[in-house]
């Protein structure tokens, strides 16, 4: 059984057919997904799709992108988080790639989210997009406030990234890049993440891994990112499904197994 750590079921990109999407992961082995909220306006819309599947859970925040439209405090991140879907924090972060929110409205929403996280003990999800430097500083600046626990989402950063993390006990988790024939970088750095540190992931509608790349991303395709992470590992895949899963439940402590898969 796969957990597709990351993933936005609540995107238009479903509104035809998510029953068939649902369908499909079963199918492919994915037992539960973590659909991811990008803005708090839209969070009616993630936790609709959360209630309605048993086996699906939510997020609650706001997308680096959307820092300066949207905001984020603290005190409203903590009430919604309260709902017994919302089991994480995010996501949030830093993106200076594409810079569609100031750096400061950035870095202040991180640090609201970091806040939440701190206080309803749930894991934060950090984005992080040529921001590698920022984005370890403000986590080392608010853990020495409190501790919080989380995950980096979509993980492509080099080495810098991927040690401070887990030196501050985060996850990190793996998507359909690592599939890419131009990723070597990348799959260099994810060869030396802890396996107990492991999460996969679609980040779905987007980066749909090899064999898929170009078309529309859905939860069944973390099975072909749980294939490559388990030959970079030199893994059977059944080891590798076991332990990404194992790694999930013991960051998201409030997502319960609502069956076996």
């Amino acid at each position: 059984m796969l957990v597709d750590s990351h993933c936005h079921l609540s995107f238009s990109d479903y509104h035809d057919d998510l029953g068939e999407v649902m369908a499909r992961a079963e199918d492919a082995g994915v037992g539960y997904m973590l659909t991811i909220s990008t803005k708090l306006s839209d969070f009616p819309d993630v936790l609709r799709v959360a209630e309605a599947h048993g086996n699906v859970w939510c997020t609650v925040g706001v997308h680096p992108h959307e820092a300066e439209k949207e905001g984020a405090r603290t005190e409203q991140l903590v009430t919604l988080a309260q709902h017994e879907k919302v089991v994480g924090i995010g996501e949030t972060g830093l993106d200076y790639f594409y810079e569609h929110s100031p750096r400061e409205s950035q870095k202040s929403a991180f640090r609201a989210h970091i806040g939440a996280a701190r206080a309803t003990g749930l894991p934060l999800i950090v984005h992080s997009r040529n921001a590698e430097a920022d984005t370890v500083a403000i986590l080392e600046e608010e853990m020495e406030k409190g501790a919080f626990t989380g995950v980096i989402h979509c993980f492509t950063g080099g080495d810098a990234l991927a040690k401070g993390a887990v030196r501050l006990g985060f996850y990190i988790s793996l998507s359909g890049i690592l599939t890419f024939k131009k990723s070597d970088a990348l799959r260099e750095t994810a060869r030396k993440i802890p396996l107990d540190k492991l999460l996969v992931e679609t980040d779905a509608p987007y980066l749909a891994p090899m064999p898929y790349r170009g078309k529309r991303n859905e939860p069944a395709y973390v099975t072909e990112t749980a294939k490559a992470a388990a030959d970079l590992f030199g893994l059977e895949k059944r080891a590798l499904e076991d332990q990404t899963t194992a790694n999930f439940f013991r960051l998201f402590t409030k997502a319960k197994r609502s069956r076996e898969a």
